[in-house]
């Protein structure tokens, strides 16, 4: 294959082709004695060369010969009879390639013109710029590192299929700059969630995954089995129960970065694994808990990309100014127009309005719903993906929010909010019912009806909870949710 040309897609049956040739070649290298070494050492990465000379026009950086040592994988290669450019590719970025038969010998530049895109080189050599002024090495001596066998897709039709991206996620990060720089930003959030944590006094703790009876209310779990105890036990939901035993038992702040499970959907918004921050701070309530939320995702964000200002499918996101605060109904009011007060407050009307915007009015989630719940379900068909920019929806009805406390001045609401952003639930927080009697009554009467069936049997998980706020938990906040998933 000409590495200078444009071609096109390689069918199933010239990949068999290249691969064969490619395992005669590692053949030929293993006769040799060389394939696969594991003494070169790399001394430099392709990003700090570019920081540490790019500012340097030619002239004045080639009398310095300032030496490089990089080690990556070949993207590009150009042959151009007794000289021949390559690019190579690191964890951090990428760096020109160029060698000769004087730099390197005429037998290693001969061997170099059978190696492939793909495989993974080290080169060592000299800093300079080429007349077009980019950055390069002038390689002294080249190694073949790790003969790549399957070929890559080539760089001018990449890998179009998105479930094919996600299958093969190694191809796809070795190819898009994209999906290499989002695993970075999120590593970069989660740490700067940490450093906030920490900062402001927050423990940060691990709790099981392995539960003996399935929290997170009406979620389904997944189920297995411990041979050794002869169990039933379920993928974690929430590490929620766990982490307020640790405020009950006396750790005021406390949070978990961790995975959970849910045996449930799969679309866009929803997997079955993913990574939540979930923490709880003792004598707050949730007008503290939104505050701090608030600050904490400008700050991460701050941290993560350098701006609390973002780009998000081609749209700015603003974190920077005050996030909205709005009830359902006025965010009804606000981003779905023609609806009024009195006819979000008409439970006959919102009935016939869900009705004719196709909900399952008479399912069994809103058959014998209340007017809160029927608010909340027109507030989710109407205005709920219209919410780009960070807006706490807030004040939840009790019928819908079984772990909330209600409000002091309305017992039918409670002090609850969830965060959306860019149309989507982001965060869900709220001030903790501490209240064992209250607790207990929620269960019976609004939590264990809405419960799957497989759930229903279990009145462990009510005692423990019930039974830990007996033993007098302190007023608290609790925030749930804030990071998503990557599929690897």
């Amino acid at each position: 294959m000409n590495d200078n040309q444009k071609d096109a897609p390689v069918t199933e049956v010239d990949e068999n082709k290249l691969i064969a040739e490619r395992r005669g070649k590692l053949s030929r290298l293993r006769s040799a004695g060389v394939a696969y070494p594991n003494s070169y050492k790399p001394q430099h990465k392709a990003q700090a060369l570019h920081e540490q000379f790019d500012q340097f026009d030619k002239e004045t950086l080639d009398p310095q010969a300032n030496p490089a040592c990089v080690a990556g994988r070949m993207m590009l290669k150009r042959v151009m009879g007794k000289a021949s450019f390559a690019t190579i590719q690191d964890a951090s970025g990428r760096i020109q390639i160029y060698l000769d038969k004087k730099g390197v010998g005429e037998e290693v530049y001969e061997q170099f013109k059978t190696w492939d895109i793909g495989d993974i080189i080290g080169v060592s050599g000299r800093v300079f710029k080429t007349n077009k002024g980019e950055l390069s090495i002038h390689a002294e001596s080249i190694n073949l590192i790790s003969k790549s066998l399957r070929p890559l897709p080539d760089k001018f039709h990449g890998i179009a299929d998105q479930e094919l991206r996600y299958r093969q996620r190694y191809v796809d990060l070795i190819m898009t700059e994209e999906s290499r720089n989002t695993f970075k930003v999120r590593s970069k959030a989660i740490a700067a969630m940490r450093s906030v944590m920490n900062d402001a006094g927050f423990l940060e703790v691990e709790t099981p995954m392995l539960h003996p009876i399935p929290g997170g209310a009406a979620a389904k779990p997944f189920v297995t089995h411990h041979n050794a105890l002869d169990m039933q036990m379920f993928l974690r939901i929430a590490p929620e129960l766990y982490l307020k035993r640790l405020v009950v038992g006396g750790f005021e702040r406390v949070f978990e970065i961790n995975r959970n499970f849910r045996n449930e959907g799969v679309s866009p918004r929803h997997n079955p694994e993913f990574t939540m921050m979930e923490f709880y701070a003792a004598y707050t309530d949730y007008q503290w808990l939104m505050d701090f939320t608030e600050q904490l995702l400008r700050d991460v964000a701050i941290e993560a990309t350098g701006s609390a200002v973002l780009t998000h499918q081609g749209k700015p996101l603003d974190l920077s100014q005050p996030f909205d605060r709005l009830t359902i109904t006025q965010a009804i009011m606000k981003y779905a127009e023609g609806y009024t007060e009195p006819q979000l407050n008409d439970i006959e009307f919102l009935r016939t309005e869900l009705r004719r915007l196709g909900a399952e009015v008479d399912g069994p989630v809103l058959a014998r719903a209340g007017i809160g719940a029927l608010q909340l379900a027109l507030f989710e068909e109407t205005a709920e993906s219209k919410l780009w920019n960070p807006t706490f929806i807030i004040d939840y009805p009790v019928e819908v929010s079984p772990l909330a406390r209600a409000s002091d001045s309305n017992p039918e609401i409670t002090e609850r909010f969830e965060l959306f952003i860019t149309g989507r639930e982001i965060a869900n927080g709220f001030s903790e019912l501490n209240d064992p009697e209250d607790q207990a009554a929620r269960f019976q009467h609004r939590l264990l009806p809405r419960m799957p069936a497989t759930k229903k049997p279990c009145t462990t998980m009510p005692i423990i909870f019930v039974r830990s706020n007996t033993a007098c938990r302190q007023p608290a906040a609790a925030a749930l949710a804030l990071t998503g998933t990557l599929c690897c």
